[in-house]
């Protein structure tokens, strides 16, 4: 592991190494046996789909047994890609405000949201996204964790693995209350706003949503869902424009 033990002796070939290139080795180095059990797995599937053939009269046995064993190979294929592109974010390799700002872009605008990217109070809180709709204000802020980070809640607390979230939390409950205060004050429209985070890669619980210290994380694809099951309906098409315009005059852009 990065930054050793002092009882497991250092591999030198893991020196200096992030947990990411450590990752990419692995998986680089995998390749091979990846393949060498797919090939079972469609050993194993080619052997189900002759017996299921045998057992139920499927016309063409061999066909349909070699039909399985692809069948079987290309699924295995697809879960290991899917189980690296997850990680395509913590590696670097893509970027979450993209994504995220992409899923907001399509599936809530067209029902009177207004997604601003890379917004800042000048000198203090920066926020990844704002969005502003009839339902309401949200923050948007993106974080990628590690494939083994478990995020969870325990006793009202939030946990990246082994480390507290406090700070995450604190940092972005702050950004709201400050972005609240400056649309508040310049717009003449009460607001309150409220802080989520955008989770790539990690484990997290069934359900996909991690809730305590006033912030909640979740997919970015489930985002949308959230957001439409707790809105209020508070704002008028005539306010969320105005809040959009004041949040785009008052708040610096981050490029």
């Amino acid at each position: 592991m990065p930054g050793g033990s002092i009882y497991v002796p250092q591999d030198d070939k893991f020196t200096g190494a992030s947990p990411q290139q450590m990752y990419e080795k692995f998986w680089v180095e995998g390749i091979g046996e990846r393949r060498r059990m797919r090939a079972v797995k469609a050993a194993v599937g080619l052997a189900a789909g002759l017996a299921l053939a045998a057992r139920f009269s499927i016309p063409q046995p061999v066909l349909f047994g070699i039909a399985v064993a692809v069948i079987v190979a290309v699924a295995d294929a697809v879960v290991a890609w899917y189980a690296h592109e997850r990680t395509a974010v913590w590696r670097g390799k893509r970027k979450g405000e993209v994504l995220t700002g992409r899923i907001l872009r399509r599936r809530l605008t067209k029902e009177g949201y207004k997604v601003l990217n890379g917004r800042a109070v000048r000198g203090e809180a920066s926020i990844d996204h704002l969005l502003i709709g009839p339902g309401g204000v949200w923050i948007v802020d993106n974080e990628a964790f590690g494939p083994e980070t478990e995020l969870a809640q325990y006793g009202g607390r939030l946990f990246f693995g082994e480390k507290y979230g406090t700070k995450m939390a604190d940092g972005l409950n702050q950004a709201a209350e400050r972005l609240a205060t400056v649309l508040t004050e310049k717009s003449g429209i009460p607001v309150t706003i409220e802080a989520l985070l955008a989770v790539y890669g990690g484990s997290m619980p069934r359900g996909g949503i991690v809730s305590a210290e006033r912030l909640t994380l979740l997919r970015p694809r489930r985002i949308p869902r959230f957001i439409r099951s707790r809105a209020t309906g508070a704002l008028s098409d005539e306010q969320v424009e105005t809040l959009a315009r004041t949040a785009a005059r008052e708040l610096h852009r981050i490029t």
